[in-house]
């Protein structure tokens, strides 16, 4: 392997024949750069579909109430399921496999805001504790909303980063009091939010908001996590709240209308799969196209094997060892599949991180990257390539007897 007489007969043989050796190369670094401009681009896509996901927690359940479709024990269709204060308390205590819960509405009518000299419209949300473990924002100052603030009824606001912006300019927010559609509240802290939009939102407590938006006791949404369960479990649980409201509201369990419920985990993983099947059909797309360029490099070791069979029969009647001439075209193969097959990979990376660098940002493809382990296991499959290649040709070679190399024309 490290003999440099060889080394310096392998790359005197390819200088000889230079565009043999790069058209031959080129199929095989062709195969590799397309591989990696795939696979990269399929993580971008992923990387994009995740990050929509990864702005709200991914193991989620939504309820909301939906108008019934079929009739049932007397009551005609076409009634609205209404959602309340008593729902949420009742599932958050006795519906099994919930690790956080929380509720929420859209105040529609409390939109304008005005701090000082300040004006804006802002989406106002009213919600219960624990809103952040779901949504997944961040407090920059401040604190969140707590059960105290529910429970006390307390007209306190907390902002996202773009309203402080734009409302309190250069002031510090917190412990000032925003003026919401004639209402003041007390800003009590600060958040950033990852999600496309959800900055620009305030959240007040949603008891507060019952009552001074004349909301009764009226949710729009039950919103719930459901810790590590996988998805036959977090279905059951599902399904056990939607049993129970079925029984309170007497409409029937299996009308789909009656309830809009979304299972953030079973969406969240048909995704995931889609893409792995898109990983497995690049690698089926970038194997094929090596093996076309292995294909390739063996015939041409075929005809390097024909050119150097008078060559071959005057080693072996020196005294060579079929190990060595197998070894000789076995190495010549490898490095030309390597050599060509590293450029590829080198050239897809530059391609990536170039792409990666200048693309515009975009909330569906972000970070087109191969990691470590598809540059360590392409690396493998060209070595392996490189040695299929020149197996055969090698056992041709290994098989010549001297007195027929030495009559070969």
């Amino acid at each position: 392997m490290f003999d440099i007489d060889k080394w310096q007969e392998i790359f005197d043989t390819i200088k000889r024949n230079r565009l043999r050796t790069i058209l031959t190369g080129f199929s095989v670094a062709w195969g590799i750069f397309m591989m990696i401009i795939l696979l990269g681009s399929g993580n971008g896509l992923q990387n994009g579909v995740s990050h929509q996901f990864l702005s709200d927690a991914t193991n989620t359940i939504w309820v909301e109430g939906g108008t019934t479709s079929m009739p049932f024990n007397g009551t005609q269709s076409n009634r609205k399921i209404q959602l309340t204060n008593d729902d949420y308390h009742y599932i958050k205590n006795n519906i099994e496999g919930i690790e956080t819960i929380t509720s929420r509405f859209g105040v529609w009518n409390a939109g304008k805001m005005k701090y000082k000299n300040e004006t804006g419209s802002f989406w106002t949300i009213a919600c219960s504790a624990e809103l952040n473990k779901l949504e997944n924002y961040q407090m920059v100052s401040g604190r969140n909303i707590n059960e105290s603030d529910i429970e006390q009824y307390r007209k306190v606001v907390i902002i996202g980063k773009p309203v402080q912006e734009a409302l309190f300019r250069k002031d510090e927010p917190l412990g000032e009091y925003l003026d919401i559609s004639g209402t003041p509240y007390l800003v009590i802290g600060v958040f950033t939010d990852q999600g496309r939009g959800d900055n620009e939102r305030v959240y007040i407590p949603v008891s507060t908001a019952q009552q001074v938006y004349n909301r009764k006791t009226n949710l729009d949404i039950i919103w719930l996590t459901t810790g590590k369960a996988n998805i036959i479990q977090s279905n059951r649980t599902l399904e056990d709240i939607r049993n129970y409201l079925a029984a309170k509201y007497n409409f029937n369990s299996e009308d789909r209308q009656a309830l809009q419920i979304f299972n953030n985990a079973v969406n969240f993983k048909q995704v995931m799969d889609m893409f792995m099947g898109i990983r497995i059909f690049v690698w089926i797309i970038g194997i094929g196209t090596i093996i076309a360029g292995i294909v390739g490099v063996s015939n041409i070791m075929m005809i390097v094997v024909k050119e150097r069979t008078k060559e071959i029969g005057i080693r072996k009647a020196l005294g060579a060892t079929p190990g060595s001439i197998v070894s000789l075209i076995l190495q010549e193969s490898v490095t030309i599949t390597a050599l060509a097959g590293y450029l590829g990979l080198l050239l897809g990376v530059i391609v990536l991180e170039t792409a990666k660098k200048f693309m515009p940002p975009s909330d569906f493809f972000r970070n087109p990257e191969v990691d470590l382990n598809v540059s360590l296991t392409a690396t493998c499959i060209l070595i392996v390539a490189g040695a299929l290649a020149g197996l055969f040709p090698a056992m041709r070679a290994a098989k010549i007897q001297p007195i027929v190399a030495l009559r070969d024309e």
